[in-house]
């Protein structure tokens, strides 16, 4: 606690609101990342079995490139921005109207174990380059990463506007206890809804990223081959273990045995006859959600795939077909190297499907058909939509990545992460000249004649 009121007491002397302060301190959380890169790898290795290569491509080059993208955008995102003049314009004519960003204050942002660097440190971008002071909550679960984060960041930052909070459950309990000026959290839907109510206990903002059941849906008109390909890569990095990986797969019943086997092709190149050998496959992160996992795996047909090793907390990627009513594969997220197949018989049958269940943080869909892709785009609703890829959307900081009902609340990346840590504050300079004009219409006492002209002035067609 009195680590956190430091950091409020040096946000309220404006330590965090110079622009070269805040260049300074982006500068030094990329540094940070550079210097200290093998320690990262190798503590995302052994928290969750990454690879080198897949380290780099879904946590650290997108921490980087949040930095670099910030850096270069500081001066034009600080300025205030002239806002166009209201009807009627002549009314306005001699005034400023602006937006003028400003930083909440102190912000909590509590970080996720699935991809624990990545999704500690990119809002972490936003949150300094808007001007704000920092609490960093990383997870508990992934303990080699947060090892790492809090031993390093503190070398790197200034230790009277940022800091790192380690801990599990009770931590995380007495941090939401404090009043915080934004909060940012990563997470499942169920804590999500335990966050918002301690925070609006002190109506403090936040953005919410959460979760849910990801559709992709497969038209026939798509590359099945291709498609294949990509929606294995979306939904085996990271071992299942993402919030936009492809849930389940609505795929008419009569492709389901070509895609099966595609699927099977593209998994063995991927990851070798036996992916529970391949370096590039990742592992469960803990033994629980392992076990929550595997018991799937008996809960539908299994088309591919089914072995799963508890010593290793391994899980083969696994094609899973028939599934049992009301099977819980189908209720929860599945966070898991497990794709379960619903066959449809049309397209409508499978918008029914979304749209009957909780709004989704991504949906993507496989198709060649410009009115396939507007029918989806424009009857369901999701966080976000990819067609004819996976996950790839992230790494795309100009679009802002966020959810919608039940996967959350707000957006970040690039621009967007610099606004979710921002209050846009309209200023309106209003000029001291046309008094005369004010006495003669704004002011009492009225009359007809004022309200006459008035009306005539807003254009308001009301009894004259």
């Amino acid at each position: 606690e009195d680590k956190i009121e430091r950091i409020k007491a040096s946000y309220r002397k404006g330590i965090t609101k110079p622009i070269k302060y805040r260049e300074e301190q982006l500068k030094a959380l990329q540094t940070c990342l550079l210097d200290n890169e093998i320690e990262f790898r190798n503590a995302l290795r052994e928290d969750l079995h990454k690879s080198e290569f897949e380290s780099v491509l879904t946590e650290l080059s997108l921490v980087y490139d949040e930095i670099s993208t910030a850096l270069d955008n500081l001066s034009s995102w600080t300025s205030s921005k002239s806002q166009s003049k209201a009807h009627p314009k002549y009314m306005w004519a001699l005034d400023s109207l602006q937006l003028v960003p400003e930083p909440y204050g102190t912000v909590l942002v509590i970080a996720p174990w699935n991809y624990p660097v990545q999704l500690a440190l990119s809002p972490i971008v936003g949150a300094i380059a808007a001007g704000n002071a920092v609490v960093l909550k990383p997870s508990e679960i992934s303990k080699s990463c947060e090892r790492v984060l809090a031993a390093l960041l503190p070398k790197y930052l200034d230790e009277d506007t940022f800091c790192v909070v380690t801990g599990a459950k009770e931590e995380t309990q007495k941090l939401l206890e404090q009043k915080f000026d934004y909060i940012f959290f990563t997470g499942s839907t169920k804590v999500g809804k335990i966050v918002m109510k301690a925070a609006a206990e002190h109506l403090t903002p936040v953005t919410l990223e959460l979760g849910g059941k990801s559709p992709v849906i497969i038209d026939d008109s798509c590359d099945l081959e291709q498609a294949a390909q990509r929606i294995a890569w979306g939904k085996f990095t990271n071992a299942g273990q993402t919030c936009v990986a492809p849930d389940y797969a609505l795929i008419l019943s009569s492709l389901i045995p070509r895609f099966t086997e595609e699927m099977k092709k593209v998994i063995t190149e991927m990851f070798g006859e036996d992916p529970q050998q391949s370096k590039d496959y990742g592992r469960i992160i803990t033994q629980d959600h392992f076990e929550r996992i595997s018991g799937y795996l008996s809960q539908g047909e299994v088309l591919y795939g089914g072995h799963a090793d508890s010593e290793e907390r391994y899980i083969q990627p696994t094609i899973l077909g028939s599934i049992k009513q009301g099977a819980d594969v189908m209720q929860d997220e599945i966070f898991g190297p497990i794709l379960p197949l619903i066959p449809i018989e049309s397209l409508d049958e499978a918008v029914s499907f979304i749209v009957e269940r909780p709004k989704p943080l991504a949906l993507y869909l496989f198709t060649s058909k410009s009115e396939v892709k507007k029918k989806f785009e424009l009857e369901t609703s999701s966080g976000s939509m990819l067609i004819n890829d996976t996950l790839i959307h992230l790494s795309c900081n100009t679009l802002p990545f966020g959810g919608v009902g039940d996967s959350g609340m707000g957006a970040y990346h690039g621009e967007y992460s610099f606004k979710t840590f921002s209050h846009m504050k309209p200023v309106m300079h209003k000029t001291t000249k046309l008094e005369k004009l004010n006495e003669k219409f704004r002011y009492p006492p009225y009359d007809e004649k004022k309200l006459s002209h008035l009306q005539t002035i807003l254009r308001y067609p009301g009894k004259q």
